[in-house]
């Protein structure tokens, strides 16, 4: 059974590529061209950093940080 830990550990390259994903579907397709004018592989790098961040002040880690503190 898949945890929450595995799903997230899964996420971080998969949100970190989809811009690079994306990006080479637009190009080889031709179809949606404008968003090749947006910087899209920063954008899975941002998300998969926002991942970590959320899951580290928000988490489970957090909770049980906060926790350990009381």
């Amino acid at each position: 059974m898949l945890s929450r830990y595995d799903a997230v550990l899964v996420a971080i390259p998969v949100l970190a590529a989809s811009g690079l994903v994306l990006r080479t579907a637009v190009a080889a397709t031709g179809i949606a061209t404008g968003l090749l004018s947006i910087p899209l592989a920063p954008a899975g790098f941002l998300a998969a950093f926002g991942l970590v961040l959320r899951e580290l002040l928000f988490g489970p880690v957090a909770a049980h940080a906060s926790d350990d503190r009381t």
